[in-house]
């Protein structure tokens, strides 16, 4: 099966020796946001068998969850990868680390970085320590609001489209900053 990335059709699946398109979600809302999210961008675009090709705007977002703290910056980049979902998850955790990211305190706190893998090319996959697609992204604007702008069309395994998804989305106050 081929997927489209940014205009380029790529082949789907588990074969190492493909590219396979996949979809990274950046928020950050302590220190200097935009900077953190430029770095995290910049060095996922390092690894050599992962590549950026499309890149949304910096939307700030109310955050989500029941913990009182600062707005956030979020983006969403797609990527064409060699990498499965597990190897590519743990660079996702190695720029996290590299950018200040402790994993200590409350889910959905505030934190300086956090990279999630939202979608890698058609993989369903639930472990104990990743889900691909990700499971919130129908009910996360800050998540399909970059996504649309990157990859309206793209169909979501088990979820739908993009852009289907993000009409029906709650607006939280989504702003789209550059």
């Amino acid at each position: 099966m081929a997927a489209v990335v940014a205009g380029v059709a790529v082949a789907a699946g588990p074969d190492a020796s493909r590219w396979v398109p996949a979809y990274v979600g950046l928020g950050s809302n302590l220190g200097d946001s935009v900077a953190l999210i430029g770095r995290a961008i910049a060095l996922l675009d390092e690894f050599g068998h992962t590549q950026i090709v499309a890149r949304s705007g910096l939307y700030r977002t109310a955050p989500f969850g029941p913990i009182e703290q600062q707005p956030f910056v979020n983006a969403v980049v797609g990527v064409l990868t060699r990498e499965s979902p597990l190897t590519l998850l743990q660079h996702l955790l190695e720029i996290e680390r590299r950018l200040g990211r402790r994993r200590e305190g409350e889910r959905w706190g505030p934190r300086h970085i956090d990279l999630d893998l939202l979608v890698h090319g058609e993989t369903c996959l639930d472990s104990e320590g990743l889900r691909v697609p990700h499971p919130g992204i129908p009910e996360r604007d800050f998540v399909l609001y970059p996504l649309l702008e990157i990859a309206p069309h793209l169909s979501i395994r088990g979820m739908g489209i993009v852009r289907d998804l993000a009409a029906r989305v709650i607006d939280r106050g989504v702003e789209r900053l550059r």
